[in-house]
């Protein structure tokens, strides 16, 4: 596989997963905002990177490498090459999986132009053996390379050009130190409100060419998790019922009628995630419990269930992680008594 080549995992294709791509990929890729003006929410996180843009092309140095964290589908990836674009320089994307030796790593920064953004998803799966290397390389832009075996081997210095390191993450707790401490700026995006994600539902509509109201947008947003990427792939899901229907707009009625075939519900939680809920509530006599336990009882992977269930489950005070496992929350209990749908 090419290093500059995104890295996917095989993960579920969940109607609201914020870490499945489906259908309409490149034009997915149209959507992304390219400069800090056309990226709606994340106020803080895009103001605070606007002032270290600012002024590092004011001083005309490289900035400061950057550490991007916090759930899946939240736009680390759009705010990296957002980053490029407002310094000016190229833009080079790699995955931490996909590196696996130090001849990858070297590689790669061989071939970048100065002042260059490096962005790695999934940073915390980089070996430790290709971690050690990038010390130097975002240190002192130089990396140690082994040349020879046995005997006749020796290092090499091999200098690279100045650049900026983006990394992004979804599970910051798998970082090591080490790698942590390197990084200047470090930025946690959290989840959309949903007027900034009916914006961007207006935005991403208009790109399509489909007429979308005020209303829709605003009902799609609630419903979204406080995901963009989730909220772009309903409404993709309600422009297809939208177009089953023959409706000439994508209407309030027609994304709660596409919600309810989806079995969405008004907080965005879909089976799945009420499963998880009723499982602690039922099973577990409303825990605590032990991920591992949680995990083989509804047939779902640990990894899974943490970082695509629990983050969402955590934001809307539904569920409680503790010490001793999972518990379900007051309001995770008033919510399954006021579902409409059965698990």
């Amino acid at each position: 596989m090419d290093l500059i080549e995104r890295f996917e995992l095989p993960l579920s294709q969940r109607p609201v997963s914020a870490l499945s791509l489906g259908d309409d990929e490149q034009k997915s890729l149209t959507i992304r905002p390219r400069q800090f003006s056309d990226y709606p929410g994340q106020d803080r996180v895009k103001e605070n990177l606007m002032i270290y843009v600012k002024a590092a092309k004011a001083r005309g140095q490289p900035l400061d490498h950057v550490l991007l964290h916090g759930p899946p589908g939240l736009g680390k990836t759009t705010l990296s090459k957002i980053i490029a674009y407002e310094l000016e320089v190229p833009f080079y994307e790699a995955s931490g999986p996909t590196i696996e030796k130090a001849g990858d790593l070297a590689g790669l920064l061989a071939g970048i132009e100065p002042h260059a953004v490096v962005f790695v998803d999934e940073v915390h799966r980089i070996q430790i053996a290709v971690e050690e290397i990038l010390y130097g390389a975002m240190e002192d832009y130089c990396i140690d390379i082994i040349v020879g075996q046995g005997g006749t081997a020796r290092s090499v210095k091999m200098p690279v050009p100045p650049f900026t390191f983006v990394g992004a993450t979804t599970r910051m707790s798998l970082l090591s130190a080490p790698l942590r401490s390197r990084f200047g700026i470090m930025e946690r995006l959290e989840f959309y409100d949903p007027e900034s994600l009916a914006q961007i539902l207006r935005r991403s509509a208009e790109i399509w060419q489909v007429p979308l109201s005020d209303a829709g947008a605003l009902e799609l947003a609630r419903r979204s998790r406080g995901t963009p990427r989730i909220a772009n792939r309903l409404l993709r899901r309600a422009r297809d019922y939208g177009e089953h229907r023959g409706e000439s707009a994508i209407t309030e009625d027609v994304v709660q009628w596409t919600l309810e075939r989806l079995e969405i519900d008004e907080s965005g939680l879909d089976r799945m995630d009420r499963r998880i809920l009723q499982t602690i509530r039922d099973h577990y006599k409303g825990g605590p419990v032990g991920i591992e336990a949680l995990a083989a009882t509804i047939g779902e992977e640990k990894r899974t269930i943490e970082d695509v269930y629990e983050p969402y489950l955590l934001h809307c005070g539904f569920l409680i992680r503790g010490p001793r496992g999972r518990e379900l929350a007051d309001l995770g209990v008033e919510h399954l008594q006021k579902s409409r749908f059965e698990v």
